[in-house]
């Protein structure tokens, strides 16, 4: 059996803003959702990091979402009049169904012919991991959800209990994400870490400084099998 490698799923593996952009009010412009789909997500992250400074258990991040979502639109009150209740349950709803990165399931198929086993380790719920599997027909050997795990990323907890569960060492894994926050905590709890550089994500971060932090950054998972190779 290959090293393991562990990847983020929603940013790092699936086109989330295409997805949402989608189902926004159409009555606002594409820009505009372009903007507020941004928005919404960057408000998620922070939602999940104040829980998890205030040391609470993971929320459903059905309710996260809806939280946020209410939260933004009273930040930005002229777009308010184009949601109603039910506009606002199908933009939650659309976090079910995204489509994956085009790059990511060949990435994937091919770490996976090459003997490493793949697994998906990501805040949010294990419904929500197996609505997306679906939707992106990618498939891997387990998903841990920050809910199955009772502690969020980048929470040092997290990354010992999944690897615990799969009785690695740090330093035999790799984390593969799209998120700075991720790859610290995975750095820190001793993993290797492989940053892929997606547009949709970490928009206020300094790329040059993310680069600088990991074992190797990519612009997409073109090629990953021979940089996990490597690490």
């Amino acid at each position: 059996m290959g090293n393991p490698e562990v990847k983020d799923f929603m940013g790092t593996c699936l086109d989330w803003h295409s997805g949402v952009i989608e189902v926004l009010p159409q009555s606002i412009t594409k820009s505009d959702r372009s903007k507020l789909a941004l928005e919404w997500r960057h408000d998620y992250f922070k939602a999940n990091a104040a829980r998890l400074a205030a040391n609470e258990p993971p929320e459903n991040i059905d309710i996260t979402l809806r939280n946020t979502l209410d939260a933004l639109l009273k930040r930005y009150p002229e777009y308010e009049p184009s949601f109603d209740e039910s506009s606002k349950q199908q933009c939650v709803i659309a976090w079910h169904s995204m489509p994956a990165w085009p790059d990511v399931p060949p990435a994937i198929q091919q770490l996976q012919a090459a003997g490493y086993e793949v697994f998906v380790f990501a805040n949010g719920t294990t419904r929500l991991q197996l609505d997306l599997c679906q939707s992106s027909g990618l498939r891997f050997n387990m998903l841990f959800s920050s809910e199955l795990l009772g502690v969020y990323k980048p929470g040092p907890e997290s990354y010992r209990r999944t690897l615990e569960l799969i009785k690695v060492e740090p330093q035999e894994s790799v984390m593969v994400a799209a998120h700075s926050y991720d790859v610290r905590g995975a750095k820190a709890a001793g993993m290797r870490t492989v940053y892929i550089h997606r547009w949709s994500d970490d928009i206020r971060e300094d790329m040059q400084v993310v680069e600088r932090e990991n074992d190797y950054f990519l612009e997409d998972m073109t090629g990953l099998v021979e940089v996990v190779r490597h690490l």
